[in-house]
């Protein structure tokens, strides 16, 4: 194994790491139906959602994603 091999496999690493905790901080679909349901999808924090952290980590898991998959093809050619 030499070394730009190595660098890139712990990089992969702690990108499956990161990748891993970005995806078990996000909220799940079903916590939205029940405001859905009882009508409280209209208010003021449904509005600023793009602001808001579970916005903001979905928006982290897509540049991880895309990240973690650039560095499998670029190991798998090394």
């Amino acid at each position: 194994m030499n070394i730009p091999q190595l660098i890139l496999s712990i990089v992969l690493f702690l990108l499956s790491l990161f990748l891993i905790a970005v995806v078990l901080l996000q909220e799940g679909k079903t916590a939205g139906l029940n405001g859905a349901i009882s009508g409280g999808a209209d208010t003021f924090l449904s509005k600023n959602k793009a602001k808001s952290l579970d916005a903001k980590l979905a928006r982290w898991t897509k540049w991880v994603a895309i990240i973690f998959m650039v560095v499998c093809v670029v190991l798998s050619l090394v």
